[in-house]
């Protein structure tokens, strides 16, 4: 099996994890833990995981200027990223949520553009019109229906700046993860992060009550800890050495229907008209900004 074939399979893996996150997250918040305890207990558990793994490998030093990059990265592809998204998650549902994350590959491509001086055509332009349109239409009318939401509106808006700053991570961190072992890597990458999202739920944690939770819930902070946290940055990050950042960031279009189809099979979502017509609006758009000329350099 080649090195390209295992680094699309293992962006497969990742997305299907994480659309079976929307929904198990969504058991935990906010009922058993506040949003922004529970993005520190998940990001301490993943730091102690990765830094017992090191210990493991061979010892290897970080350039100076790389662990400022890693901090950089850490912010968008952790602390941001996280804490909007377990927040508007509390507020949305997970359907909604995993539609709004599929605008990630057209917000890579206006950061890849603006960043790497990728150029822009028209095609792409219209995609991205579209998509941010069925993304406005998601933010704002998309609160039809019986699931669970307090506030979808603000929740699907920060799920939105969590996809912008998921996808702001994937172009910036594009330059540095091929340089060392993504083990080591990534273990920076946690500890920087976990320093950036303690003062926000350290006091959120401190008010669990663990006596009290099932063990049910148990098992859905572990799956978040050990496969949304650990195993799906592991396999994302072998996934962009080996291939573009749209083109790992193309795999959050399963996203939606992963989660769908695990929120419909347990009964944590309901569909719509506005979710659906929001939904089509922003795959077309994505497909416009995606669809790319055949090319030997094309990864």
């Amino acid at each position: 099996m080649n090195t390209r074939v295992l680094a699309l399979m293992a962006a497969l893996i990742a997305t299907i994890i994480y659309g079976i996150n929307y929904t198990v997250a969504k058991e935990v918040m906010p009922a058993y833990i506040k949003p922004f305890g529970f993005i520190v207990l998940r990001v301490a558990g993943a730091t102690l995981i990765f830094w017992l793994l090191g210990c493991f490998l061979a010892k290897e030093k970080i350039e100076k200027n790389d662990l400022k990059l890693i901090f950089k990265a850490s912010f968008f592809g952790i602390a941001l990223n996280m804490l909007t998204f377990f927040k508007g998650l509390s507020y949305t549902t997970p359907i909604s949520a995993s539609v709004v994350m599929v605008t990630t590959p057209i917000l890579v491509l206006i950061f890849a553009a603006i960043l790497l001086k990728e150029r822009l055509f028209l095609r792409k332009i219209i995609g991205v019109i579209v998509g941010m349109v069925g993304t406005i239409i998601l933010i704002v009318y998309g609160n039809s229906g019986g699931a669970d939401a307090s506030n979808m509106m603000l929740g699907n808006f920060l799920v939105f700046v969590n996809a912008a700053s998921y996808g702001l991570y994937l172009v910036v961190v594009k330059g540095v993860i091929q340089k060392y072992n993504p083990i080591v890597f990534i273990k920076w990458l946690y500890l920087f992060g976990l320093i950036q999202v303690l003062p926000f739920g350290i006091f959120e944690l401190q008010e669990v009550q663990w006596q009290t939770m099932p063990f049910s819930i148990y098992m859905s902070v572990l799956y978040v800890i050990v496969f949304a946290s650990c195993i799906t940055y592991l396999f994302n990050l072998y996934a962009l050495s080996k291939l573009k950042p749209t083109t790992v960031s193309v795999f959050i279009y399963l996203q939606p229907v992963i989660a769908s189809l695990y929120a419909l099979l347990v009964g944590s979502d309901t569909l719509n008209t506005v979710k659906i017509l929001a939904t089509l609006l922003i795959f077309l758009g994505v497909f416009l900004v995606s669809k790319q000329t055949p090319s030997p350099t094309n990864k």
